[in-house]
C-alpha cells in the first residue's frame, strides 16, 4: 500500500509543480488540445458508423427472426463502441506525446532543471528521437491490444468477467500508461524500451498507484487534456527515482546537505520531515542535520548496546560536549 501511495504521490507532486508554474502549464496543452480533435472526430465517426458496420460485418444474420437479430447487432455494436473506447484511452497518451515531442521534452527538461542534479541529454537528433518514441509506442499498442482481445474473450466468464476482469483491465492500463509517460525522461536518458518495462516492473505498486488513478481520470472528457503536462512533469519525477538521479544529486551537493541521508519519497526522515523524492531530508533545528543514524540503522532505532541519544527539549539547544544525564 505504500508504493500504491507513493506512486499517487508522484502523479499529484507532477500536477502541483506544473500548476505552479502556469506558463508549462500553457506550454503543455497545446499537443493534448490538438491529439483531442483528431480522436473527437475519429469517436463521433465510429459512434454514428458502429451500426453499419456491425450490419456489414454480419450479413449471414440477416435472416434471424425478431427478437434474436437486434439483440445479436446490438451486443456487437457495444463491443465495436466499448473497444474503440479502450483503444482510445490507451494510445491516447502515445499519440499525445508523438504530436507534443517537443513540447513535453522541454517541459520534462525544466522538471529536472528545478530538482537539481544535470539535466541529461540523449545526444540523438529530434528525428531520431521521434522515430524511437513513434517505434516504441507502435510496439507497445501490439501489446496492449494482445491484453485487451484476451481480457475481451475473459470478460465473457460470467461474474468473473464483470468483476475481476475490468478491474485487471484497469492495472494493464494503468502500468503501460506509466510507462508511456515515463519514456519521456527515460529516453532522454538512453533508456531502451524493454529496460523501461524492467524499471517498472521492479516498481510495479508504484507504477500502479501512479497509472491507475489517472486512466480513471482521463475516462471524463477534456480532463485528460489539463492533466497531461502534471503527468509528464509526475513521470519525470518518478523516472529520477527509478534511476537513482535523486541520490546522484544529493551526493553531488556540499556542505551539510551532502553529509544528509537519502530519504525516499515518502519516508521519514529525522525530526519527522520528508525527504523530497528520494533527497537528503531537511536540516535539523540549530542547522544540525538530527542524530543521523549508525549504518544499518534506521531513524527512530538505536544500535545494540548503545543508549538511546539524549534529546534536549524543543526550543533549548543542548549544550556542547555535555550529556545532561551525566550530572544526575
Amino acid at each position: 500500500m505504500r508504493d500504491l501511495a507513493g506512486g499517487f504521490r508522484y502523479l499529484w507532486a507532477g500536477q502541483r509543480w506544473v500548476f505552479g508554474n502556469g506558463r508549462w502549464l500553457g506550454f503543455g496543452l497545446l499537443p493534448g488540445l490538438v491529439t483531442l480533435v483528431l480522436y473527437g472526430a475519429a469517436l463521433t465517426g465510429l459512434f454514428y458508423g458502429a451500426d453499419d458496420f456491425t450490419v456489414w460485418a454480419t450479413p449471414f444474420a440477416s435472416d434471424w427472426s425478431s427478437p434474436w437479430l437486434g439483440l445479436f447487432r446490438g451486443f456487437l455494436t457495444a463491443v465495436v463502441v466499448s473497444l474503440g473506447l479502450f483503444v482510445s484511452v490507451i494510445t491516447f497518451t502515445a499519440v499525445t506525446l508523438l504530436v507534443g515531442q517537443p513540447f513535453y521534452e522541454s517541459l520534462s527538461e525544466q522538471v529536472d532543471r528545478t530538482e537539481g542534479g544535470g539535466v541529461p541529454e540523449s545526444g540523438r537528433s529530434f528525428w531520431a528521437d521521434l522515430w524511437i518514441s513513434a517505434r516504441d509506442s507502435l510496439r507497445l499498442l501490439v501489446r496492449v491490444l494482445l491484453y485487451g482481445i484476451l481480457l475481451f474473450a475473459l470478460g465473457f466468464i460470467p461474474v468473473v468477467g464483470q468483476t475481476v476482469v475490468p478491474a485487471i483491465g484497469f492495472c494493464v492500463s494503468g502500468f503501460f500508461l506509466t510507462q508511456e509517460l515515463t519514456s519521456v525522461a527515460l529516453q532522454r536518458r538512453r533508456v531502451d524500451l524493454d529496460e523501461q518495462l524492467t524499471l517498472l516492473r521492479g516498481r510495479r505498486a508504484t507504477a500502479l498507484g501512479f497509472g491507475v488513478p489517472l486512466v480513471l481520470l482521463f475516462l471524463i472528457p477534456l480532463l485528460a487534456v489539463f492533466l497531461m503536462p502534471g503527468a509528464v512533469a509526475g513521470a519525470t519525477l518518478l523516472a529520477r527515482d527509478l534511476v537513482g538521479d535523486d541520490a546522484e544529486a544529493s551526493e553531488g551537493g556540499d556542505g551539510d546537505a551532502a553529509q544528509a541521508p537519502a530519504v525516499p519519497y515518502g519516508a521519514t526522515g529525522p525530526y519527522g520531515a520528508t525527504g523530497p523524492y528520494g533527497g537528503p531530508a531537511p536540516a535539523g533545528p540549530y542547522g544540525g542535520q538530527g542524530y543521523a543514524p549508525a549504518p544499518g540503522q534506521g531513524y527512530g532505532q538505536q544500535a545494540p548496546g548503545q543508549a538511546p541519544p539524549y534529546r534536549q527539549p524543543y526550543g533549548y539547544p543542548p549544550v556542547s560536549g555535555q550529556d545532561p544525564r551525566s550530572s544526575s
